[in-house]
This record gives C-alpha cells, sequence and structure tokens, in this order.
C-alpha cells in the first residue's frame, strides 16, 4: 500500500493552497472489458455515462476501444481511439454536443504485494476537442494506480468472492496547458470501493470516487458514485 500512500500524499500537496471552488454531485457508470485474441494481442473497450450536477441528465459519454500487445504476463501496451461527447445545458450555444477525438496510448504493469493486486498505468493522449472557444489540440499525461484486496485466502488465485479496491490518477498537460487551464497539473480523481469477483472473467464493484479539476478561474470538486463493470475474455 505504499505507493497508494505515496500518490494519496501526493494528490493533497497539489491540491493545497486552493481556495475557490464549486462541488457537485453525480453518478458514473463504467463497462472495461478485455478480451485476448492469444498469447500476444488482444482488444480493450471502454465505454462510460456520467451524469450533469445533482444527476440530471447524461452529460458525457465516451467510447474508448483499443488494440492490446501483451508483452509479458505483468505488462502490457494499448493504442486506442477516444470518442467522448459532452452534453451542455443552457449555455446558449445553437450546438449543445461538444466532441472530443483522442488517440490514447498505455502501459500497465501489475504485480502482488502479498495479498494485495496491484497495477499502475501510464496513459499519453493526443486530444482534438471542440470547445465553446473554438477547437484545441493538445496532450495529456495520466498516472494511475489501483489496488485490489480480496477476502479471501492469499496463498490461492482470486477467482472468485468479494473484494475491497483503491485507486487514484493524476492528470498532467503537458502539450498547450495555455489553451486549457493554463496549468500543468490538470485533475486528480480518488476513489474507493466494494466489489464482487463472480468468475476470473466477471467482477462488479460500486464506490466513491472524488474528482477535483483544476480550472482555469475556479476549481471543481465533484462527488460520484461509481458502478463499475469489468469482463475478461
Amino acid at each position: 500500500m505504499k505507493h497508494f500512500t505515496f500518490t494519496f500524499l501526493l494528490s493533497l500537496f497539489v491540491l493545497s493552497g486552493f481556495s475557490q471552488h464549486v462541488s457537485q454531485n453525480s453518478g458514473w457508470f463504467l463497462f472495461l472489458n478485455s478480451t485476448k485474441l492469444n498469447d500476444k494481442w488482444g482488444l480493450h473497450l471502454d465505454v462510460q455515462l456520467r451524469s450533469a450536477d445533482n444527476w440530471d441528465g447524461v452529460q458525457n459519454f465516451l467510447f474508448r476501444p483499443g488494440a492490446t500487445y501483451y508483452i509479458n504476463k505483468n505488462s502490457n501496451a494499448t493504442v486506442g481511439y477516444l470518442l467522448a461527447n459532452t452534453y451542455l445545458k443552457g449555455d446558449g450555444l445553437a450546438n449543445n454536443t461538444l466532441t472530443e477525438h483522442r488517440i490514447w496510448e498505455q502501459y500497465i504493469y501489475t504485480h502482488k504485494i502479498k495479498p494485495i493486486y496491484a497495477q499502475h498505468r501510464f496513459r499519453l493522449e493526443q486530444r482534438f476537442a471542440e470547445t465553446a472557444g473554438g477547437d484545441v489540440f493538445s496532450q495529456r499525461l495520466r498516472y494511475f494506480v489501483r489496488f485490489v484486496l480480496p477476502f479471501s485466502d492469499p496463498k490461492v488465485p482470486f477467482v472468485e468472492g468479494p473484494f475491497v479496491a483503491l485507486q487514484n490518477e493524476l492528470f498532467f498537460n503537458v502539450q498547450n496547458n495555455e489553451k486549457l487551464n493554463g496549468k500543468l497539473f490538470d485533475q486528480n480523481r480518488a476513489y474507493g470501493a466494494v466489489g464482487y469477483r463472480f468468475s476470473k472473467r466477471f467482477d462488479v464493484e460500486a464506490g466513491y470516487l472524488n474528482q477535483f479539476i483544476d480550472g482555469r478561474t475556479r476549481n471543481t470538486t465533484n462527488n460520484a458514485i461509481q458502478l463499475a463493470i469489468y469482463t475478461r475474455f
């Protein structure tokens, strides 16, 4: 757990000192699938729905397919595409849907810390975003760490039963950040959940996600209840 503690403390340091902010409440749904075609190649699919503040309808839809290369049993690399739609209300625009296209690359490394299953993910995104002020291109770097602790015998592989999950993700604008929030740091997402593994192919979990967004003129804290479904084939 020392990796999570370090990331959490770093997040507190980064977020400290901010004063002006707004608080929101929302619901997120995540479906994530990984399909292994053979020993070296596989497919990735990530679909998300996110509500507006106070659960007032759908605000975001994300569709993220990709192709994965399995380097070894502990690491893999994926290249993919993302379509993200943001549905706005009452902004006075003729078109109330803003669309973003992304190309993304990621590397995942997994390992065990005694009974805990750990995952580290490094993702680079090339973002082609439609905004109210015009189209913007930028690049963003993300670091994600996740720990899963099963309530089962740690001496045997975890294939069924309840578990708890803790994760954190840091976002950094590494190119054209002056067109976004004007800062290197973009946002942080801290998450805790309880879940159940029905088989080695299927997990369901529900938890609380705290999203802090460092905006240009104000900061936002989003309190999200997230339901997630994970499938593996």
